[in-house]
């Protein structure tokens, strides 16, 4: 015999997969951009020291 349908625990528990997977992507995009972000020195030391080429 069928069981019988729950729809509403069955929509909650979809939406908590997509919360939890837009989550997941919103941290690793976070960790990325925290990566690709040059440190203040590295980045201070640089631009002077093309500027006294000139």
């Amino acid at each position: 015999m069928a069981r019988t349908p729950n729809y509403n625990f069955e929509r909650k528990e979809r939406e908590r997969l997509k919360a939890a997977k837009k989550a997941e992507k919103q941290a690793a995009k976070a960790a990325a951009k925290e990566r690709a972000e040059p440190d203040s020195d590295t980045g201070a030391e640089a631009v002077p020291a093309d500027d006294e080429r000139q």
